[in-house]
């Protein structure tokens, strides 16, 4: 195959004229922190998801540590969560002056095991967060009746799920449940930086709502606009973690255009698995056996003994070779220094996550990049497996 001379990104964003009219009348109509876009974004991304209440945030990563405080989490707390994720989800435990209790994963699937779960809680322990992983829900009526059986709360790390389905049907964040969601630029839809908390909890929404900026009573944000109220009490230690206006503007584009940007989604998984499913060596996740996938990540799996070469250096030459921007989704948490330092943690303690991390790779897959794309993305994979199968 001709190989490309320019390079494909990793990702790219989506946007076209409405997102840039939303940004430009956010600015000329003077709201360039939370505003009545912001409140507008929270009430339709809540109906959206068919949940009752919503707070936007300036990231996931804000959300994890505002709902953890929310659900009191504090110095010697143990909260149970995967090492197959981003650092954030351990960090706001930490942030919290609580331990992070890691728990082993299903080996294809990646998501964390509800049979492990259980084997972990102690009588320190405080909640669990369970993170939807790639696009896909976790076992979360298992996951429930686990933390309804012990006490626990249950907080859910939904950065890769908007569009995703619990088992029932129901988008992921219609929950009782406090659920994160990343609108980072990466995700399905996006803001740059951004994020919110959903749940059907009246009183956790309205604490996370008095947290999420200062710890200030009623509607703060509003009190520099004529009607507004001066007047404000300070009612907890809050923090700075509003969204504002010109992002918001870029999610409620965005949310328009959800359906279309998800079938683009969905037509080129299906170009990438009818092509993998043609290759020894290569797979792919497979879908859930329940809910929705989202789509938020493609990830093939480089099967070790297959290839003359690592997952590493057939990353190496994807990249340098053919072109194409890649990714791995993550580094398990507990081979980071830090946590290896501060938890005891090591290489060795959860080996299907680390069996998993061994042989992963996430691909291009976003809205605009094109079907010619997608399919050159897959003959580079085949092309390599060809060269380098054993």
């Amino acid at each position: 195959m001709e190989k490309r001379k320019d390079f494909l990104a990793y990702c790219l964003p989506c946007y076209d004229e409405n997102e840039l009219n939303g940004i430009k009348e956010a600015i000329t109509t003077n709201w360039w922190s939370r505003g009545p876009k912001v409140a507008e974004f929270e009430k339709q991304f809540c109906e959206y998801v068919g949940v009752k209440y919503g707070v936007a945030l300036n990231s996931c990563t804000a959300g994890l540590h505002l709902g953890l405080k929310v659900l009191g989490v504090g110095e010697g707390d143990e909260v149970i969560t995967t090492p197959m994720t981003f650092c954030a989800t351990a960090n706001t435990i930490v942030h919290c002056g609580g331990t992070p209790v890691f728990v082993d994963v299903d080996p294809e699937t990646g998501l964390i095991d509800p049979d492990e779960i259980e084997k972990k809680i102690t009588p320190k322990t405080k909640g669990i967060v369970p993170v939807h992983y790639a696009g896909r829900a976790c076992d979360m009526d298992r996951i429930n009746a686990i933390a309804k059986k012990h006490g626990l709360f249950v907080m859910e790390d939904c950065a890769h799920a908007v569009y995703t389905t619990y088992a029932n049907g129901k988008m992921v964040g219609d929950s009782d449940n406090l659920c994160s969601f990343s609108f980072y630029a990466t995700k399905n839809l996006a803001t740059g930086e951004g994020g919110m908390i959903t749940t059907n909890n009246e009183e956790l929404y309205k604490k996370a709502t008095v947290l999420a900026l200062h710890g200030m009573s009623k509607n703060a944000w509003n009190r520099f606009a004529k009607g507004g109220s001066w007047r404000y009490d300070v009612v907890e230690a809050g923090f700075k973690y509003n969204l504002t206006d010109p992002a918001a503007a870029l999610g409620l584009a965005q949310l328009k255009k959800m359906q279309s940007m998800q079938d683009t989604r969905e037509k080129y998984a299906k170009i990438y698995n009818d092509a993998f499913d043609k290759i020894d060596g290569i797979d792919y996740l497979p879908d859930s056996t329940w809910g929705r996938n989202a789509w938020h990540l493609y990830m093939i799996k480089v099967r070790k003994n297959k290839f003359t070469i690592d997952r590493d250096e057939f990353i190496e030459i994807l990249r340098d070779e053919y072109n194409v921007g890649i990714s791995v989704h993550y580094i398990p948490v507990h081979y980071h220094p830090f946590y290896q330092e501060n938890f005891g943690t090591k290489e060795g303690d959860y080996p299907n996550a680390e069996a998993f991390f061994d042989e992963i790779i996430s691909i291009p897959l976003y809205p605009s990049m094109s079907e010619e794309d997608v399919i050159y993305v897959s003959e580079a994979v085949a092309e390599i497996a060809r060269k380098y199968a054993k």
